[in-house]
């Protein structure tokens, strides 16, 4: 699936939803049927279900951030989140899954490791709200595959390539289109919840502090899980974009072509290069062990 298009053109030419064109389509590629496939996306589901409950353990130890999926459990606990208990448990989710990432916990790279937490966070996090039977989660985690496969193949999903937008901009387009077509089962609209979600994410650069996968990277997957949301309630409100989405994902390739090395992972641009960060990385590789010891 190389574009939206593809797959309204499909849906169209064969008369099914938005699900069965994926599955369809999908089936066709890896030659085998559209049961294998679905059982691939609830057998990754039952991996990311596992991530949760793993980060909300709490005892994952990474080298420079810690317990902030702990903090906002507690805070949730004791206070009335302002994002509400939806956006705010998403938020729980998506930091804690990233510190255990961070610290070599087994996730879900969805679409990256980097990007990790998103997903998870706005999949689960609605599912405690809403309550739908598995089916129903396994085919929104099919819709943000396929969203995530367009953006893989006409721009990119590495943060060396095109800076945090092609990581967390393609997760929160995924988390956005998956919401949306659980909500409504509506192709357009999922379509316009993930083009939004691009468009406003275009440009985040990556700057990962030491090359760590740590800061601004977990907070980050906390934060942005509210876009998703907000997204997703554009587009069920009518709300959709000026530009296509196939445009869209082409302007977000070249927004990350034109981005200096410094802003693409490099470790040498944004926070990275703040005196703080500079700071943090020199401390780590004093203390990092030599090959002699």
């Amino acid at each position: 699936m190389r574009s939206f298009r593809e797959m309204s053109d499909y849906m169209e030419a064969n008369r099914v939803n938005l699900v069965d064109a994926i599955l369809e389509m999908e089936a066709v590629e890896l030659g085998c049927t559209t049961e294998k496939v679905l059982d691939g996306m609830k057998s990754r589901l039952a991996v990311m279900r596992q991530s949760v409950e793993d980060g909300a353990r709490g005892d994952w130890r990474p080298k420079i951030v810690q317990k902030d999926g702990l903090k906002m459990t507690s805070y949730r606990k004791h206070n009335n989140p302002l994002s509400g208990s939806m956006v705010s448990r998403a938020c729980e989710i998506a930091l804690s899954v990233s510190t255990c990432n961070a610290a070599m916990g087994r996730v879900v790279a969805a679409p990256t490791a980097g990007s990790c937490g998103i997903l998870p966070g706005v999949l689960f996090g609605w599912e405690e709200e809403r309550m739908p039977p598995i089916d129903v989660m396994a085919q929104g985690l099919t819709v943000a595959a396929a969203i995530g496969n367009v953006i893989a193949e006409r721009a990119t999903l590495a943060g060396a390539e095109g800076g945090c937008q092609a990581e967390c901009g393609a997760a929160i387009a995924m988390a956005a289109g998956a919401l949306a077509w659980m909500e409504t089962r509506d192709a357009a609209m999922t379509f316009e919840a993930a083009t939004m979600s691009l468009k406003s994410i275009m440009g985040l650069v990556c700057d990962p502090v030491a090359g760590l996968v740590e800061v601004p990277c977990i907070k980050r997957n906390g934060m942005l899980v509210s876009m998703s949301f907000m997204a997703a309630d554009m587009a069920m409100a009518g709300i959709s974009s000026v530009i296509p989405a196939d445009e869209v994902v082409d302007a977000l390739y070249e927004v990350g072509r034109a981005l200096p090395p410094s802003l693409r992972e490099t470790g040498r641009g944004g926070v990275a290069a703040s005196s703080t960060g500079k700071a943090i990385a020199a401390r780590l590789r004093e203390s990092a062990p030599s090959l002699e010891d």
